[in-house]
């Protein structure tokens, strides 16, 4: 009968075993699974969103131009994201990080007709740099044929409505109700346009035979040769004045008239200078301050004796104020013009010479 010890080895030897047994199946079954690349080899975690799972399920493939290169390890639904709702999560094998960037679009698929459903990533387009461990990746959905309607549906609905409108209103139009009704099935307008045609035409055909003001305007070669020969004339004026003929043309052509104006004004500065510093008697006017105080007691002074003869003082103001001067001067040519009246009609009785002799 074996010993204890004996026992308890050989229990020893069968654990180990059955451990080194399942650790070999472990890593045989690593190793020979393609999708994640092998035991030793490291994962990125990728996310996308999409709007609907369409049957996707966790541990389902993920394919990268058709090569299996991970799985799908989550599925949740996100709320926030009212647009695209389906968070799925992805394990990739680092391996395969060559092929996979920022901007590698996300889609998904299905193996075959009724085959299972797996995200397949496209980076046929990408050229961003490489996609890091949890990047979200931008998805590529193309909307299938129910959502299309759905989304179709309200502008259908819209689409129906305007064309019921439409419809009611071609039907007023042609029974005439309302003012384009009454355009459309009404003849006075057709006929109205007509006369208005011809009376177009009645007046283009007068224009073109030379008929009224217009038609000689069009038609008359005089406004032609009138404008052509003030055309000359302008040219030849232009000409004269360009080549400095006539006083218009020394006036732009002649560099005396600037010289004479350039010397003039420099004269003026030269005599405002002396001005300002008090030289000859305008400048002794303007900078001399006894010359402004005398200037100043004359004007008071002169003021003075103005007031005193406009309010009748003295010889002066007498000679302006009292009429009485006014009435002497005229009596005395009154006077002196008679006089001269009676001697031109009797000058003998004025001018009697009396000769003495001593």
């Amino acid at each position: 009968m074996p010993s204890q010890q004996e026992v308890r080895w050989s229990q020893l030897k069968v654990g180990v075993l059955v451990l080194v047994a399942l650790l070999a199946l472990t890593a045989l079954v690593f190793l020979m699974s393609g999708d994640t690349g092998g035991l030793f080899t490291g994962k990125l975690t990728l996310t996308s969103y999409f709007e609907n799972s369409a049957g996707l399920k966790v541990g389902a493939p993920v394919t990268l131009e058709g090569v299996t290169v991970g799985n799908v390890k989550q599925i949740r639904i996100v709320p926030q994201r009212q647009l695209t709702p389906v968070e799925v999560i992805m394990k990739v094998s680092r391996k395969y990080s060559d092929g996979l960037h920022k901007d590698t679009k996300a889609s998904l698929d299905t193996v075959g007709v009724l085959g299972d459903t797996v995200v397949d990533l496209d980076s046929k387009h990408a050229t961003g740099p490489m996609a890091q461990n949890n990047d979200e990746l931008s998805t590529n959905e193309t909307p299938n044929l129910t959502d299309v309607i759905k989304s179709s549906q309200g502008t259908i609905e819209q689409l129906n409505t305007i064309l019921a409108k439409l419809d009611n209103l071609v039907d007023s139009l042609n029974t005439g109700k309302g003012s384009i009704g009454q355009l459309i099935n009404s003849p006075d307008l057709y006929n109205k346009a007509i006369a208005t045609v011809n009376q177009l035409q009645a007046l283009t055909d007068q224009i073109s035979n030379g008929k009224g003001t217009i038609g000689k305007l069009v038609s008359d070669d005089t406004l032609y040769n009138n404008l052509n020969t003030g055309v000359a004339k302008l040219t030849d004026i232009t000409t004269k004045l360009d080549s400095g003929q006539g006083s218009i043309g020394k006036l732009l052509k002649d560099d005396s008239l600037y010289n004479n104006l350039n010397s003039t004004v420099t004269q003026a500065n030269q005599l405002m200078a002396q001005i300002n510093a008090g030289q000859g008697a305008l400048g002794v006017m303007t900078k001399d301050p006894q010359f402004a105080q005398k200037l100043q007691d004359t004007v008071t002074k002169l003021d003075s004796i103005l007031n005193r003869v406009d309010s009748g003082e003295g010889t002066l103001g007498q000679l302006v104020r009292n009429p009485s001067l006014y009435n002497n001067s005229d009596q005395m040519l009154t006077e002196t013009r008679g006089l001269v009246t009676a001697i031109r009609e009797d000058p003998k009785k004025y001018l009697t010479f009396h000769v003495k002799v001593f």
